[in-house]
C-alpha cells in the first residue's frame, strides 16, 4: 500500500544514513586523534586499564630519574674509592721503602702524610647532590627507589635498592677505648656483652688455639696480644687490633684480625706461627717447640669508645722507627683491604642499580607498547573503513533521494 503520509523507504534510506554518518565520524575522530579509545565512552573498560598503565608508565619514568641520581651517586663514591685505594698502594710502596736500615725514614714519612691529605681530599670530595658515602658523617644504608610492585589487588607499593656507606676517612679517629680482659680457655670467646677478669692462654709447641667472635657492635674494640719469651722464638709482642663498624659481622671482625696477623708474619718472615679462620672463629697454629700466649682483650670492660673513620688507623702510621714501621705494614694491608672491598662494594651497588635502571626502561617500552594496542588506532584499516564508508554515504544520499521521490509517483495516478 501506498502512502502520501507516511514513506517507509525514505524512513529506513534516512536511518541507514544516519548510521553511515555515525560511523564515518568515529573513523575520522580515530584518524584525527590517532586513538580508537581516547575516552571512557569508547570503551570504559579498556580506558580504565590503559589509564591506570599509563600512570604507571609515568611513575616508573620517575623510578628511572631516581635511579640515574643513585647510580650517578654511587658512582662518585666508586671512582673517589678507586683513588684512594690507588693512593694506598703508593703509601705501602714508601712503608716497604721504610722497612731498610740504610735509608731516610723521616723523607718517607713526609711522603706517607703527603698521600694521606690526599686521601682525604677525595674523601671529602666525593658527595653527589650533596649526599656523601665516604665521608663516615652518617650511618645506615642509603636507600634508591627502584621499582613500583602493583599486587593482584591492586595495591602499590614501592622497593629499594639499599646502598651501603663506606667510611673511609681519615680525619674521624674516635675516642680511645679503655679495654678489659676477657677469660680464655680451651676456646676464646671474644665477647662485648661483659668482661670477665681473665689470664692468657698459652698454646703449647705443636698446639693450636681458637679465638670465636662472639658479638659485634659498632664502635668496640677486639685486641689479640700475641707474646713469646723464649730465646727460640722471634715474635717477642705484638698486639693485632680491629674496631667493628655497623656493617661488621662476626665473620668480617675475623677476617680483619686473621688478616692482620697473617699479614705481620709474612712481612716479618714469621715460620713458627700462622692463622686462619673458619667463619667466626680465629684458628692460631703454634708450629714451634716453645709455648705463644695469647691475650685477647674487648673494649667493653671500659669505655666502648666512638667508632674511628675507616682509614683512621692510617694517622697512627709512623715510619720513623724500625718498630714503627714494621708494624705500619701490618696497618696498610688492613687499611687497604678496607679500601678495596669498600670499592667492590660500590661497584657492586653500581651495578645493580645499572641493572635495575636498563629493567625500568624495558618496562616501560613494554607497557607503552601495551597500551598502545590497546587503544591507538589501526590507521591502515580505519583508511580502507573511511573510504567504504563514504561510498555508503554516497550510495545512502542516492537511497534516501529515490526514497523521497516515491510519493511524486502517485500524482500520475490522479492526471
Amino acid at each position: 500500500m501506498s502512502s502520501i503520509l507516511t514513506n517507509n523507504a525514505s524512513m529506513v534510506a534516512l536511518e541507514t544514513l544516519r548510521n553511515i554518518n555515525r560511523n564515518l565520524e568515529t573513523v575520522q575522530n580515530e584518524i584525527a586523534t590517532g586513538k580508537k579509545i581516547s575516552s571512557a565512552k569508547d570503551n570504559a573498560a579498556v580506558w580504565a586499564v590503559a589509564t591506570v598503565m599509563s600512570s604507571d608508565v609515568e611513575s616508573f619514568k620517575a623510578i628511572s630519574d631516581s635511579l640515574s641520581l643513585g647510580s650517578s651517586t654511587v658512582g662518585v663514591a666508586r671512582s673517589a674509592s678507586e683513588k684512594v685505594v690507588e693512593t694506598l698502594k703508593e703509601i705501602k710502596t714508601l712503608i716497604v721503602g721504610a722497612q731498610g736500615e740504610n735509608v731516610d725514614r723521616a723523607k718517607y714519612q713526609t711522603d706517607i702524610e703527603e698521600k694521606m691529605g690526599l686521601i682525604e681530599g677525595y674523601v671529602a670530595a666525593a658527595q653527589f647532590n650533596g649526599l656523601n658515602l665516604l665521608n663516615g658523617s652518617a650511618s645506615g644504608d642509603v636507600n634508591v627507589l627502584a621499582s613500583l610492585d602493583r599486587s593482584s589487588s591492586g595495591s602499590v607499593s614501592a622497593s629499594y635498592i639499599a646502598v651501603a656507606r663506606q667510611d673511609l676517612s681519615i680525619a674521624n679517629t674516635g675516642s680511645a677505648a679503655t679495654f678489659g680482659g676477657t677469660a680464655v680457655t680451651n676456646t676464646t670467646i671474644m665477647d662485648n656483652a661483659g668482661t670477665a677478669a681473665g689470664t692468657a692462654a698459652t698454646v703449647a709447641g705443636s698446639a693450636t688455639r681458637t679465638v670465636s667472635i662472639a658479638s659485634v657492635a659498632d664502635g668496640n674494640s677486639y685486641r689479640i696480644t700475641l707474646s713469646d719469651t723464649t730465646t727460640n722464638n722471634s715474635l717477642g709482642t705484638r698486639s693485632f687490633e680491629y674496631v667493628a663498624s655497623a656493617a661488621d659481622s662476626l665473620e668480617s671482625v675475623a677476617a680483619n684480625l686473621t688478616t692482620q696477623m697473617s699479614n705481620f708474619f709474612a712481612a716479618t718472615g714469621e715460620t713458627n706461627y700462622s692463622v686462619t679462620r673458619n667463619g667466626e672463629d680465629i684458628v692460631i697454629a703454634n708450629a714451634s717447640a716453645q709455648a705463644l700466649s695469647v691475650t685477647t682483650v674487648t673494649a667493653t670492660g671500659g669505655t666502648a669508645g666512638v667508632s674511628s673513620g675507616g682509614l683512621g688507623n692510617l694517622a697512627n702510621i709512623d715510619v720513623t722507627s724500625t718498630t714503627g714501621a714494621a708494624a705500619a705494614l701490618t696497618t696498610i694491608e688492613g687499611l687497604l683491604n678496607t679500601a678495596i672491598d669498600a670499592t667492590a662494594a660500590f661497584g657492586s651497588s653500581q651495578n645493580r642499580i645499572s641493572g635495575q635502571s636498563e629493567f625500568v626502561r624495558t618496562i616501560v617500552d613494554s607497557m607503552t607498547a601495551g597500551i598502545g594496542g590497546l587503544t591507538d588506532t589501526d590507521m591502515e584499516a580505519a583508511s580502507a573503513k573511511l573510504q567504504a564508508l563514504q561510498v555508503q554515504q554516497q550510495l545512502g544520499v542516492q537511497a534516501l533521494s529515490i526514497a523521497n521521490q516515491a510519493p511524486q509517483a502517485l500524482l500520475s495516478l490522479f492526471r
